[in-house]
């Protein structure tokens, strides 16, 4: 029986000549007219703009929460049976006997700079000391907050947020845009991860849909990490050069101000245009060796400064609990509790109370103590057991907040990258095979992160236990946490010296990230070219910069990074849907091109 030929005639029309010479002119005009819309509701109507991106995106985590959370999980799992497959895991992603185009330690630096760099300085500490507070161990009361009962959650969910299923969500785009340009000799743009389902239905108006959803999963998951990158940049250089202008000290915690943030922003996005210009061979290469040259010397000094064999001990214990948990991490979703369900949970004595008592009882940032400490009038009389009770029946409400506003929130943000990383991927890995490529980038780069994570944050939360902080690296904002550990770990010169190189090392990543954001927008719109025209890069960089700049401006007097997340988490969701696809359909070449080499028959007609 013969085995239809796989369709591979891909034709993404560009323009001959003009202004978009070799670009796709449908793409880059929805691209731009989509961004452009936005940035403009934002500058307009910005109070407007940022209530409504928090209305609808509180729609769709109730909606969409559960879809979230089992896709990511499916997605680790595909693809750990096509690496462990013989069939599948050996294929070269090229022409056979084709030789990987740069060196493993060249590989891993961009790979790592572009997946999680800034992601990795912002977080390091910030996210354990987070979860140390509130993960979902503590939501259900089974210990308390901030102790050392904690410390073990905590890990559990700073490894699921920053290990494999992270990772598998880049591994799931790049793989499938590597396998078709390296061996079907396909463009490598997203549209041709869907022609295994869609076939010649993607040479037109869908195909161009899918590019631009690409495009705009990018900007915005791009735009995100940049805010959160330059918010840090901007504690850096405070803390270097004192320079009050640069931040908001009104606050319960100094914060970097609007100004603050606008003006590293253009330094930022001005060196991202500039790297972008130079290309991939030149800009992301140098900065990506870079900042891994620097990345060794930071996690060097947590190592002979820091707490270095606790951090060793919660790693290995933590990575134990994280596989035990494994499954339930994976798929355990949770969906909102309504307010009838909740009144049929209380005690018949608190049901005449159940308005008053269900804000306290569902509210995921909160605590038993504060729950009953925001009680008024007759809610506040009820006994010791009847509240306890009442608090245990809105679990179901605190879980469900905790998910969507953390975990949820990561896997929305990993998805809006991965356009952009999974193509980047795709580009410098030409001649791995399939087994490499995904063992190379879910795994290696996951057990990197959790060491990174586990020695930095692993001091922070030791100086806090041992009391020698005082409260002060919790109390911190998220983007300070960093440079308040190493002053409580050194000080004197070397502190000096460290909080330069770490500005150093944000810069650079910042740079990276935003430079391969651009390179990978622009790949798009060039229908997978390679080779894309300067000025469009410059243009891309600009409008990046608008967005971010827009977005920040629109929150207001709420925090900067609020509409950022929100247009995010809205802007990813289509772009989960074409993922869900990109899954399927790269199963189906596979076990295609498997059945070609076993049947060895030559192709006969179009799929």
């Amino acid at each position: 029986m013969s085995i239809k030929e796989p369709f591979t005639d891909l034709d993404i029309k560009t323009a001959d000549s003009g202004f978009y010479e070799n670009n796709s002119v449908p793409i880059a005009l929805i691209s731009k007219g989509v961004m452009v819309a936005l940035v403009l509701w934002a500058l307009i109507f910005p109070a407007n703009a940022n209530s409504t991106l928090g209305s609808w995106n509180s729609q769709i985590l109730e909606v969409f929460n559960s879809f979230y959370v089992v896709i990511v999980g499916l997605f680790f799992f595909f693809l750990a049976i096509v690496a462990l497959l013989p069939a599948t895991g050996k294929r070269v992603m090229g022409t056979p006997g084709e030789k990987p185009e740069f060196s493993n330690f060249s590989w891993f630096s961009m790979m790592f700079g572009a997946g999680l760099g800034v992601g990795l300085m912002v977080f390091a500490t910030a996210e354990p000391l987070g979860l140390w507070g509130s993960n979902p161990v503590v939501v259900a009361g089974d210990v308390p907050g901030n102790e050392p009962e904690a410390v073990q959650s905590a890990y559990r969910y700073t490894y699921l947020h920053y290990g494999f299923h992270a990772w598998a969500i880049y591994v799931v785009t790049g793989l499938s845009l590597a396998y078709y340009a390296y061996t079907r000799n396909m463009p490598l743009t997203i549209r041709s991860a869907l022609t295994p389902l869609f076939g010649k239905l993607m040479n037109g108006f869908l195909g161009h849909v899918v590019d631009v959803l690409g495009v705009v999963a990018t900007i915005l998951g791009v735009s995100v990490t940049i805010g959160y990158g330059v918010s840090q940049f901007i504690d850096g250089v405070y803390a270097i050069t004192g320079m009050e202008w640069i931040m908001d000290l009104n606050g319960e915690v100094p914060a970097p101000s609007k100004v603050g943030l606008i003006a590293g922003l253009l330094v930022i996005m001005g060196l991202s245009i500039i790297s972008a210009v130079s290309g991939v061979g030149r800009g992301v290469k140098y900065l990506s060796n870079l900042n891994l040259v620097l990345s060794i010397i930071l996690l060097g000094t947590f190592v002979v400064f820091g707490s270095f064999v606790f951090a060793m001990t919660t790693y290995g214990t933590a990575l134990v609990d994280y596989i035990l948990h494994f499954l339930s991490l994976s798929f355990g979703a949770y969906g909102p509790l309504s307010a009838e369900a909740f009144a049929a949970a209380l005690p018949a004595e608190a049901q005449a109370h159940a308005d008053a008592l269900m804000g306290g009882a569902t509210n995921a940032w909160g605590s038993y103590d504060g729950f009953k400490s925001g009680l008024e009038g007759a809610a506040a009389e009820l006994d010791e057991a009847t509240l306890a009770a009442a608090y245990a029946a809105g679990e179901q409400g605190r879980q469900f907040g905790w998910q969507a506003g953390w975990t949820t929130f990561y896997w929305a943000w990993w998805i809006a990258f991965s356009p952009f990383v999974g193509l980047f991927l795709a580009r410098i890995s030409k001649g791995r095979t399939v087994r490499e490529f995904i063992l190379g980038c879910v795994f290696a780069p996951a057990l990197v992160c959790f060491a990174w994570m586990t020695v930095l944050g692993g001091t922070a939360i030791d100086l806090e236990l041992a009391g020698e902080a005082g409260g002060a690296i919790i109390g911190a904002s998220n983007t300070n946490k960093l440079f308040v550990t190493l002053s409580y770990m050194i000080d004197g010169g070397l502190l000096s010296m460290l909080n330069v190189m770490c500005v150093v090392l944000i810069m650079t990543f910042l740079v990276t990230s935003a430079d391969s954001g651009i390179l990978v927008m622009n790949t798009i719109m060039s229908g997978g070219s390679q080779e894309t025209g300067i000025k469009h890069r410059i243009i891309w960089g600009l409008i990046l910069l608008a967005v971010i700049g827009a977005l920040i401006l629109a929150a207001g007097e709420n925090n900067p990074m609020d509409a950022l997340r929100n247009a995010m988490i809205i802007g990813a969701l289509p772009f989960t849907m074409v993922m869900g696809l990109m899954m399927v359909a790269l199963a189906k070449a596979l076990f295609r091109d498997s059945q070609r080499d076993k049947h060895a028959e030559a192709p006969q007609a179009a799929e």
